[in-house]
């Protein structure tokens, strides 16, 4: 028997009996096979290939630039390296804001071309009629709501979403409405503990915060941002794992003087 048949897959149920169980559920984000693989060999239980990788792999300030090609390219390089997590796949900006028929084909498109196991878009009310497409088409949805990136020039900001009442209010209204309408799971972002405390216990799926404070059914964290490669952004809610860019630097460093001083390749290093 090959390790490979031994391996259990986490589904969208397993995650649905983890939160009736209690336990929580771990999720990162990653962009490439060597990194997905070791993530995936750390017994994570989701993989996101977020659209962070916009800013992260890319450079760029926001999530808005990065295209679907850019999605699935990612994705796929992750399916490759990962063989027992869930895999989710973030539906760029442009990708099903317009209407259903593109968000649908969008979904196909990631889903037939990567391998992965479902896609993820931000909003509520308003992508719905998307939403239910896109599950009638048999692709598992793990909803965003509070801070949604793609919205950022609406916000104007990175603040705390949903402290006031009318948007909180509109932020559980959502959260049922998506859950009826199929979604397996939903990420809530920057949003007050309280209230991602009430939407985790009124809802049936499970959630998964960022900045939600540690009442959601699970967490997730960008890559980058907790093993200290991106050591720009350091928001409350980051917990930084390693410092990666510090020691790489130092790596790095140590490289260029063995190199420049001749103690690079030895003697035993050479054919």
């Amino acid at each position: 028997m090959s390790i490979h048949s031994e391996v259990k897959r986490i589904t969208t149920a397993t995650l649905l009996k983890m939160k009736n169980s209690g336990e929580k559920i771990s999720m990162l984000t990653a962009y490439d096979y060597s990194f997905a693989r070791i993530i995936d060999q750390s017994g994570i239980d989701v993989i996101l290939v977020g659209d962070s990788a916009s800013n992260v792999m890319a450079g760029h300030e926001t999530t808005l630039p990065i295209t679907l090609e850019h999605m699935i390219y990612h994705a796929s390089s992750v399916v490759r390296g990962a063989k027992r997590c869930l895999i989710v796949v973030d539906l760029p900006f442009g990708a099903y804001q317009s209407n259903s028929d593109i968000a649908l084909a969008s979904a196909i498109r990631i889903m037939k071309e990567t391998g992965a196991h479902a896609i993820k878009l931000e909003g509520g009310e308003e992508v719905l009629d998307s939403v239910k497409r896109i599950i009638s088409a048999g692709i598992p949805v793990m909803a965003h709501l509070g801070l949604t990136p793609q919205s950022i020039y609406k916000f104007g900001s990175y603040n705390v979403r949903a402290k006031e009442e009318l948007e909180a209010g509109k932020l559980k209204n959502d959260a049922k409405l998506l859950q009826d309408a199929g979604c397996f799971s939903l990420v809530l972002e920057k949003i007050p503990a309280s209230l991602a405390k009430e939407v985790s216990e009124m809802l049936v799926i499970p959630t998964i915060g960022i900045g939600a404070g540690k009442h959601c059914n699970g967490q997730v964290l960008v890559m980058h941002d907790m093993l200290g490669i991106n050591t720009e952004f350091k928001p409350r809610f980051l917990r930084q794992y390693l410092n990666a860019s510090e020691q790489i630097t130092g790596a790095v460093k140590q490289y260029i003087d063995d190199v420049k001083s001749g103690g690079f390749p030895t003697d035993t290093e050479s054919y």
